[in-house]
């Protein structure tokens, strides 16, 4: 089943035109991989899904539907997103940042209470860790911390914006395994924006690329790695193979 589809999509921020064009669909409950240098529209792609930006012209469906004009937090509550820096509030400690969603949606402190535990043990973090505030963490488990809250409502889609590129490699290998085996990401419709290559092959099973605002190749990892369609594309190939 389809999970998202873009269809003639274009964005220009003044005179910069950040998409042109703009078509493909993604798979839904995988991970897909958007891949590209700096500039080339991954974060404004992943924006639009979550209605941050609206597009010029064209269309987006997300399950089926149309992203709504109106009641557009309701929308974005299904939706889990962590960003690169975890982006957490600094003056609450890290539970409170984890469970704010489901405050908002009256969990009850029983259910939010079992809720935060299950997903620092998926992360691979301490119960004594939620009662810190951020700037006592590393770099890593604020992203973890940034994750959990990204999870926290169980979302069917959860959008990632190269949340593990501030990290230092030992780091992030080790949050990507966390990722890998993380059985709240599978079946979940993921979509990670990344510069990185490898980071792309190792944790997506989908992939699209672009370029300038444009889409260069769409298709599963094996399809892409097998038969890149451009130099740029090799180029992109060789460097997860380094």
């Amino acid at each position: 089943m389809t999970a998202i589809e873009f269809s003639g999509i274009s964005k220009a921020f003044g005179r910069t035109q950040v998409l042109k064009d703009v078509s493909f669909s993604l798979p839904e409950a995988q991970t897909t991989a958007v891949i590209g240098e700096s500039g080339s529209g991954k974060s404004t792609l992943l924006q639009m899904i979550n209605a941050v930006y609206r597009p010029d012209s064209g269309t987006i469906s997300v399950f089926g539907e149309s992203i709504p004009e109106k009641s557009v937090w309701e929308f974005r509550r299904k939706i889990g997103y962590a960003v690169q820096g975890a982006g957490l509030f600094p003056h609450m400690l890290a539970y409170d940042n984890i469970s704010l969603l489901a405050r908002l949606e009256n969990w009850s402190e029983t259910d939010i209470s079992k809720r935060v535990t299950q997903l620092l043990s998926t992360m691979g973090l301490s119960p004594e860790l939620a009662r810190k505030f951020p700037g006592q963490l590393s770099g890593g488990q604020q992203q973890r911390v940034g994750l959990c809250r990204a999870l926290m409502l169980h979302p069917r889609l959860l959008l990632l914006d190269e949340p593990f590129s501030a990290l230092d490699p030992m780091t992030r290998q080790d949050l990507h395994k966390h990722f890998l085996a993380s059985k709240e990401v599978a079946g979940t419709t993921t979509i990670l924006v990344t510069h990185d290559m490898q980071e792309a092959v190792e944790l997506a099973s989908y992939m699209v690329i672009l370029s300038s605002g444009r889409v260069l190749q769409v298709g599963t990892v094996e399809e892409i790695l097998a038969a890149p369609v451009n130099s740029y594309v090799e180029e992109l190939v060789s460097l997860s193979r380094s």
